[in-house]
């Protein structure tokens, strides 16, 4: 008879001993990549169990992927710290979390006195199967009519009020 897998318990937060911090569902977390130099993963925690004894703890995240990492890389739109919300759910070990993260809103992101390390930030739900994207259009901005990118400077003209980039848009 095959050997039954002990129960599995639900928990709603584990204190990580190795990083001295707390997650709980819904915290944002870099996850260590296993190819050395590659930065940290970004994820969303979603939930937390252990096994009956309250050790071996896993969590089942949803991957935030980086612009580089889409069907459509990098464009010119896009801010260094832009991360996109997918579909895809994965479970990890714990142990393989190196710290707590920041994902925020495009717009509360925008507003930050300053962009710390562990600052990122999400206006796109990203489809890893198709490539698509949600919304599939951004407002635009400048006479370049690209979606306005946080890590350029923009300039309103007190003539005409049309928003330029300081890429001589």
């Amino acid at each position: 008879m095959p050997k039954q897998k002990a129960p599995r318990k639900q928990l709603k937060s584990y204190k990580l001993k190795h990083i001295n911090k707390t997650i709980q569902d819904g915290d944002a977390v870099l996850m260590r990549s296993s190819e050395p130099g590659k930065p940290s993963y970004v994820a969303r925690v979603e939930a937390i169990e252990t096994d009956a004894r309250g050790s071996h703890a896993k969590v089942r995240v949803r991957w935030y992927y980086r612009p580089e990492e889409s069907i459509g890389g990098r464009r010119q739109f896009h801010g260094a710290k832009e991360v996109f919300l997918s579909d895809h759910f994965d479970f990890q070990s714990a142990d393989t979390i190196e710290g707590k993260c920041k994902v925020h809103s495009f717009s509360s992101y925008t507003k930050l006195d300053s962009v710390g390390n562990d600052d990122f930030f999400c206006r796109f739900e990203y489809n890893s199967a198709t490539g698509a994207f949600d919304p599939d259009r951004v407002a635009v901005f400048c006479k370049c009519e690209m979606p306005y990118n946080p890590d350029d400077l923009m300039v309103q003209c007190e003539e005409c009020s049309e928003w330029n980039n300081n890429r001589g848009g």
